[in-house]
């Protein structure tokens, strides 16, 4: 539910999914997980993310990955 909440707060209509967008929803995944704290300091580093945004209907908006 955390991570709902920081993408709804943090993603508009229309806006770009940043990189910084997916650290802060990453950072409300983080609190959860604390192995994930530390694991994705290890090399080669970074946590895989995918945001998606879709419609009510199911048509997507939206996609931004970073290390899939």
């Amino acid at each position: 539910m955390a991570i709902r909440q920081a993408a709804f707060g943090l993603i508009r209509r229309g806006s770009e999914i940043t990189d910084g967008v997916l650290n802060r929803i990453e950072m409300a995944f983080r609190a959860f997980d604390p192995c994930f704290g530390c694991a994705t300091h290890a090399l080669p580093g970074g946590m895989a993310l995918e945001v998606a945004v879709y419609e009510a209907d199911g048509t997507p908006l939206a996609k931004r990955r970073r290390g899939c």
